[in-house]
This record gives structure tokens, sequence and C-alpha cells, in this order.
């Protein structure tokens, strides 16, 4: 059997965790992920070690942080005062939020922190700091139905 390579779709089912073992996500309730090796959409560490697999392996794999989501960014952190949101909004810690850029583009952040006038946001992706642990399944690579 031949492992995948860039521009090969494959079917994976994946467990992440987290070093204190909690598990951020898991595919194994559902339908196995599809996805095309290459195109960016994945974070380097997982990618790189689906290409090392066979169909029908399974195996565990730990992705440092610089082949995960990078390192936790201060510069992504940022005060605003409570005014410049919504009113209609109540910002509480652990709360999601969109901004919407002068050119369109959207950002996902959360709230850390509220202190009197002052909204600290992140924009850190939610795994940005962590290594991961994900236990793979590698399932199919293109037409190979294996699920």
């Amino acid at each position: 059997m031949a492992n995948p390579r860039s521009g090969d779709t494959v079917k994976v089912h994946y467990t992440g965790r987290l070093d204190d073992g909690r598990v951020f996500d898991s595919s194994r309730e559902r339908d196995p992920l599809q996805l095309t090796l290459g195109e960016g959409r994945l974070i380097p560490g997982f990618e790189e070690a689906l290409t090392q697999m066979e169909p029908g392996e399974e195996r565990t794999v730990k992705v440092p942080v610089d082949r995960a989501y990078g390192p936790h960014r201060p510069d992504l952190v940022l005060s605003v005062d409570r005014s410049e949101l919504p009113a209609d909004i109540q910002p509480e810690v652990g709360q999601h939020l969109e901004v919407q850029h002068d050119d369109g583009d959207v950002t996902l952040v959360k709230i850390a922190e509220v202190s009197g006038g002052q909204v600290t946001l992140d924009a850190n992706h939610p795994l940005a700091g962590h290594d991961l642990t994900f236990d793979l399944e590698l399932v199919a690579i293109d037409g190979d139905q294996r699920d």
C-alpha cells in the first residue's frame, strides 16, 4: 500500500487532545474527515503525519506548537474601551465576537477580560500556544473506501 501525498484526497478519523488529556475535537462520532492534502486546510504537523501512514493504519502523533497553531501572540491581544463595542452586547469573559475590518475581512475574537470600562479581546486561535496530540486513523486514500 502507498502513503498519501499532496493532491490525494483522504478520509481520516481523529481525536485531538491537549497535554492535560482534554479532548478538543474528534471525528469518532461522525463521518471521517475528508480532505485533499496540500491545500493548506490542516495544521502542518497533522498533514505531515498523514503522509507517513497507510490506509487502515492507526497512530498517535504529538504536534508541537510550531507545527500546530503557533505560539500565543501577545500582539493579537487588544484592550478596547467598552464604548467601542455595539451597545446591545454585554461583554462576558469567554464570549466570542466577530470583528469586521475596514477591508471587509472578519476576525473571530474571544473576550479575555472585562474590567471597568475596558474589554480585552484575544484574536489568537484557541489552540495557539499548545502542543497537540492526535490519535489518527487513515481510513482511505481517494476512492479506496474503508470506512
